[in-house]
């Protein structure tokens, strides 16, 4: 197990092997890559165990430089398990290059199919077993991570032994549709703030766009730059800083008559979907029993008309931005994605997907739990985050409109800290 050290910290590397199929164990096998953290002198104490269960689907665990931001709180109390969920970091990758070796389109979305929260959270309990000797941890969840926390709490409850979650509690029946109605009033909403706070910003967005229209405009990737593609930029606007970067991209765009190279660089940047995982399970996040999701997002972006690019292009209204959605045309336009085109429709149409929650066993929930709720949340909608909480029995939940959705990453500690102080009766 390779060793080092950064300014203080001591971290240790773990691979574990598991089963692609936790129904299926004497099956295909892939391995797991997680980094153990410790605050430097206290690597050899008997500390509990907190696994930290990442944003995504598809990011792997933060890459740390150092004993900084959230990491710094968690140390003082926990030793941390940074995860890389299956199929991302150094885990046996799913990239397009990996599942080119499966073959046809009908295995590369089984073999996908594996790589959801209830798979991660039996991954969880094999690595868990292994490195605590069975005692049960704490499980620290951020964004998506706070999904895999409550599926933790469903399937696994055993082993943990707080819960923590952060801008990650489900609506735990809600369906891709359900979450999108509410999604994009509230990227609707966002875009006026961004345009009241940048009143310039609504005629550069329109002046952009409408170049786009006119002009077949390509990254430096060769992706081609539509102007649907220029609107899911407004995926910046959820993030605590978003609305000024999305600012400094718009401020000056162009060089002559056409976009600069530095804009398309930056725009390369913006529209990327970071592999096959967020583009192709993103949807899938939210499927359980039986059902297709049938790419939701661009189902219900046709029931808010005030989203067409057209009437603002050829009208006043505003360019509206879209969020954290993901449109079959993304699959085509990303030419890391493009091979995966038809195994990402037949995961938009696969019918049959277990269920991640069991609102049940959540009513008799005896883990201490506490959830940072963030009122404007433009990711995950408050409403089913609170009507989540209220059936989950002991969860305590924390709404504030202090943050963004990435409040542990910024908060310096701060939200990690009240959420540990709610965990164990302190606020």
């Amino acid at each position: 197990m390779p060793t080092f050290r950064q300014p203080g910290i001591v971290l240790t590397d773990h691979v574990f092997t598991v089963p692609l199929d936790h129904g299926d164990p004497g099956g295909p096998a892939i391995e797991v890559f997680a980094r153990e953290v410790a605050a430097a002198g206290r690597q050899d104490a008997d500390l509990p165990w907190l696994v930290f269960l990442q944003g995504g689907p598809g990011a792997a665990s933060p890459r740390p430089a150092g004993n900084g931001g959230w990491l710094r709180r968690a140390v003082r109390d926990y030793r941390v398990l940074l995860l890389d969920q299956r199929g991302t970091g150094r885990s046996t990758p799913a990239t397009r290059q990996t599942l080119a070796h499966l073959g046809s389109p009908q295995a590369q979305a089984g073999y996908l199919a594996h790589f959801r929260a209830d798979s991660i959270v039996r991954d969880a309990e094999i690595i868990r077993r292994q490195l605590t000797g069975g005692e049960p941890w704490t499980a620290l969840g951020q964004s998506y991570g706070g999904f895999c926390a409550v599926t933790y709490l469903s399937l696994a409850p055993g082993g943990l032994r707080e819960a923590l979650i952060t801008g990650g509690l489900p609506g735990l029946d809600a369906t891709a549709e359900d979450v999108y109605r509410a999604t994009y009033p509230r990227v609707a909403a966002k875009t006026a703030a961004h345009y009241d706070r940048y009143p310039g910003d609504a005629e550069a967005a329109k002046r952009v766009a409408r170049h786009l229209r006119d002009h077949d405009t390509r990254l430096p990737n060769g992706a081609r730059l539509t102007v649907e593609a220029f609107q899911s930029f407004g995926k910046m606007l959820g993030q605590q800083s978003g609305s000024h970067e999305l600012h400094y991209l718009l401020e000056d765009p162009f060089a002559g008559p056409g976009l600069s190279d530095a804009f398309l660089q930056a725009a390369q940047g913006a529209f990327a979907l970071h592999g096959p995982l967020y583009a192709l399970l993103h949807e899938a996040c939210y499927a359980q029993g039986s059902g297709a999701t049938r790419w939701a997002a661009q189902r219900v972006r046709a029931e808010f008309a005030e989203f067409d690019a057209g009437a603002a292009l050829d009208g006043d209204a505003p360019l509206l931005f879209t969020g954290e959605m993901i449109y079959p045309w993304m699959v085509e336009l990303d030419p890391l994605l493009r091979p995966l085109r038809d195994a990402a429709e037949l995961l938009a149409e696969r019918t049959e997907w277990p269920l991640l929650y069991d609102p049940a066993q959540l009513a008799v929930n005896e883990v201490p739990a506490a959830a940072a709720v963030y009122f404007d949340d433009m990711y995950v909608d408050a409403g089913f985050s609170l009507a989540t909480a209220r059936v989950t029995r002991g969860l305590r939940p924390w709404v504030t409109n202090e943050y963004e959705h990435d409040g542990l990453r910024v908060s310096d500690g701060a939200v990690l800290s009240r959420l540990i102080d709610m965990v164990k009766g302190v606020v």
